[in-house]
């Protein structure tokens, strides 16, 4: 089998130099365990906060140690005979072309029935659409009527939750992205009601303030600092910010992070801010997910996939995803269906 293991730790922007591409033994699975063959592979930009020595959610990727993500595969081998041979399993395997798995964990079969791509459930239908579903629904408290404003609103978490507010009676549904195209597909395929290209606009604060002359009931944020101090004062009576991502801030050292500033609001209109780490909502994914497949099937809740082929490409789908080249959810090829 093949893995990818950090080589060096990152400073600032990840570079394709800093992973290395390694060929082990394929291991054998032991009583309880079943050997997984994956199909797809995922790259998360959440992973960039591990990868410069420093603990984030979970402990600091120590140098030399495989890559974390999801997969789709198939269960090649197994001593557990809850996961027989051919089953197909969501699973964090890593960057990876097998894994051995427990039965614990980040792990799922994937339902019957459901005319689907394997890949999307490493995406909408895995921890980027249900941190949408749980960011905005859960941490975000959504009501309908409110007017929700998306940061990196092309990526699979925000497009995903920007789609659940339109679906549920939010008033207005604001995106912000990077490009023309992105914008463009926000309106015209996910139905957000008004998007906003950052890159372009001369004046972002005065953009948002045009498109949201009433303010901000949610922002849900995966972008970072700045973002959120652009907003504060925009925020409605009893607002809430979501803290979904930081992409902008992940290969920043901290005293080079924006510093929030107008705190004063979470006073004067109420506003609440809280993060998410999704794996918190775990026994409540097999609802969200059938919710999620279900919309997907009946047209509405669209995606953007890019998809990459072979193990070694996942450095570069990686480091890509923090220079704003991805239109969607990035997964790699890595195994036969």
């Amino acid at each position: 089998m093949q893995h990818i293991v950090l080589k060096s730790y990152c400073d600032g922007l990840p570079k394709p130099t800093d992973f290395a591409l390694e060929e082990i033994e394929t291991p054998k699975p032991e009583d309880g365990q079943f050997l997984v063959r994956h199909i797809w592979a995922s790259v998360d930009p959440g992973s960039r906060s591990r990868l410069s020595g420093r603990d984030s959610y979970t402990g600091a990727q120590a140098l030399g140690e495989a890559m974390g993500g999801f997969n789709v595969g198939i269960v090649e081998a197994s001593e557990n005979s809850d996961w027989p041979v051919g089953k197909l399993v969501t699973c964090a395997g890593g960057w990876a072309t097998h894994s051995i798995q427990t039965g614990r964990g980040f792990l799922a079969p994937i339902p019957k029935g459901l005319d689907l791509p394997l890949s999307y459930w490493i995406g909408v239908l895995g921890v980027p659409g249900l941190t949408g579903w749980f960011g905005l629904k859960r941490v975000g408290v959504f009501k309908p009527a409110d007017r929700v404003l998306v940061t990196s609103a092309a990526g699979p978490v925000g497009a995903t939750a920007g789609q659940l507010a339109k679906a549920g009676g939010a008033r207005q549904v604001v995106g912000i992205a990077g490009s023309d195209e992105k914008c463009r597909w926000l309106i015209k395929e996910a139905g957000f009601d008004h998007a906003i290209n950052y890159k372009t606009t001369g004046d972002l604060d005065a953009a948002i303030s045009e498109a949201m002359p009433k303010g901000i009931d949610i922002l849900f944020d995966n972008v970072g600092n700045t973002m959120v101090e652009r907003c504060l004062p925009k925020m409605r009576l009893n607002g809430r910010i979501v803290v979904s991502g930081q992409v902008a801030d992940y290969s920043l050292p901290l005293a080079e992070r924006h510093g929030i500033q107008s705190t004063d609001v979470f006073i004067t209109r109420r506003v609440r801010m809280e993060g998410l780490v999704v794996f918190d909502d775990a026994r409540d994914f097999p609802d969200a997910l059938t919710a999620m497949a279900n919309m997907i099937a009946k047209g509405e809740l669209q995606l953007k996939e890019e998809r990459f082929d072979g193990l070694a490409t996942m450095p570069d789908a990686f480091c890509g995803l923090f220079k704003g080249e991805n239109f969607g959810r990035r997964v790699v090829k890595v195994g036969e269906e």
